[in-house]
């Protein structure tokens, strides 16, 4: 008796994507890759590193936890990566702003709430713009910001300025993971066929560690904050995804390899990405 192989029918088989972000995000999306049929392969390339004042801190989330303040600002998704770590409890009657779609992802993943997201822009500014009118203009506000030691102020000094009572701390500083030989000289190589960038700090490790990306390999970044901090290191971009969610990537994606057939629910498997 022979058995036949059944045709493999999923969109993305055959396709081989990088993912240079781990924890819950990191997992989330490589999931859904490889429910597509792709070859998702985690390599993290940022990573948090304790800041100079622990204590404080840990003192700032006791009070969070304890909801002592009506807001908390998250700038990143690796912040998460540190309340995460620290097991930190957002009290119920605190709210949570976060800088992003791909902060606010990794907000929901980690099993947190992001309460206000800007609309426009993946920016401080943009969430300074839009402060007012998702907090009712109530003045003075308790807020807790916490920020990476490399970022530049923002949020704080522009929260002051509108009158709210303001507790910075740092919460983390980034530092590079360098990436296994194997995984870079595979990038290099063309040997997968896209790239996706989560962050400025992730393009940076990009070009660092890898260099110039080979033309044939897709890349793509999530937000226009992350496509334009990519493109100031030298990180070439071909499209930019509208949010960081896993299904909005998976989807981008499967644009990009078959763009044609896809209306026709036909999908090529040769592994290369259709050419428009």
């Amino acid at each position: 008796m022979s058995f036949t192989s059944p045709i493999e029918t999923r969109p993305l088989y055959g396709h081989r994507v990088f993912v240079p972000r781990g924890g819950p995000w990191g997992d989330s999306v490589a999931s859904a890759l490889r429910a597509k049929g792709a070859a998702a392969v985690i390599a993290p390339m940022i990573n948090f590193a304790a800041t100079d004042d622990e204590p404080a801190l840990s003192a700032a989330l006791e009070q969070l936890a304890a909801g002592e303040f009506d807001w908390v600002t998250i700038a990143s998704a690796t912040t998460v990566d540190v309340l995460m770590a620290h097991r930190a409890f957002i009290h119920p009657r605190t709210k949570v702003a976060a800088v992003g779609e791909t902060t606010a992802t990794a907000l929901g993943a980690a099993g947190y709430k992001a309460d206000l997201v800007p609309h426009e822009e993946n920016t401080p500014q943009a969430l300074l713009e839009e402060w007012a009118a998702a907090t009712g203009g109530v003045v003075p506000l308790k807020i807790l910001t916490l920020r990476s030691a490399q970022a530049t102020p923002v949020l704080t000094p522009g929260l002051i300025e509108i009158g709210h009572d303001v507790k910075s701390i740092i919460a983390y500083q980034t530092v590079g993971v360098p990436v296994a030989e194997s995984v870079v000289a595979d990038v290099r190589e063309g040997k997968f066929n896209a790239v996706l960038i989560t962050s400025g700090s992730v393009a940076e490790q990009i070009s660092e560690q890898i260099g110039e990306i080979p033309a044939g390999t897709f890349v793509l970044a999530m937000g226009p904050r992350t496509a334009n901090d990519a493109a100031a290191v030298g990180v070439r971009v071909d499209a930019v995804a509208d949010t960081s969610e896993a299904d909005c990537l998976v989807e981008a994606l499967m644009e990009r390899a078959y763009p044609k057939q896809k209306s026709r629910n036909a999908a090529p498997h040769s592994g290369e990405w259709a050419t428009n």
